[in-house]
């Protein structure tokens, strides 16, 4: 457990689910390693804010158009159905990050809003994912491994608990295979 002592947050009584979030939270971002994990897990985050996404489209329709295209569709469609239910999920729990808790975590990255539930890099890196599994399959270990480090990343960061994760992890394969049930894959 960490030395931070969670009942000066208050939450002598709070739900298990929220405690668990806090207690590993801390235990993330109070070692003594955790600058140096800040700094590998910015830069493994930075491959998950988008300008991958567009690459990767481009690669998968130049190896091959017809699977690329309907990647693509896929994709378009995923992000269509994700970004307005993120949206919608920030604003309505306004859950604060992690690193607002304590002025002893350190703020590795400046998150590009103010709340942290759902986990908007989870999402996409999960239909990125779930899309290269359905599509590229012999890239599945890749396209898994590396969206788990994106999630993993934004928790080592203090910008998100797990269960902001774990609430990405269900948006992203929500979205996705919704995506790909309306293109007909």
């Amino acid at each position: 457990m960490s030395s931070f002592d969670l009942e000066n947050l208050g939450v002598q009584r709070i739900n298990p689910i929220v405690r668990f979030d806090l207690a590993f939270s801390l235990f993330c971002l109070e070692h003594r390693f955790a600058s140096q994990v800040g700094l590998f897990s910015r830069a493994v985050s930075h491959s998950g804010d988008g300008h991958l996404y567009a690459a990767i489209a481009l690669i998968a329709w130049v190896a091959d158009s017809t699977i690329g295209s309907l990647f693509l569709a896929c994709g378009l469609i995923s992000f269509v159905i994700e970004l307005p239910i993120y949206w919608v999920a920030k604003n309505s729990f306004r859950r604060r990050r992690p690193h607002d808790l304590s002025s002893r975590l350190t703020n590795f990255i400046e998150p590009s809003d103010k709340y942290s539930m759902p986990s908007g890099h989870t999402a996409a890196a999960t239909i990125m994912a779930v899309l290269t599994c359905a599509f590229f399959p012999s890239l599945a270990v890749i396209a898994v491994v590396w969206a788990s480090l994106i999630a993993l990343s934004r928790i080592l960061l203090g910008v998100h608990f797990f269960s902001d994760i774990v609430a990405g992890v269900m948006l992203g394969l929500a979205s996705s295979f919704i995506a790909m049930a309306m293109v007909g894959v």
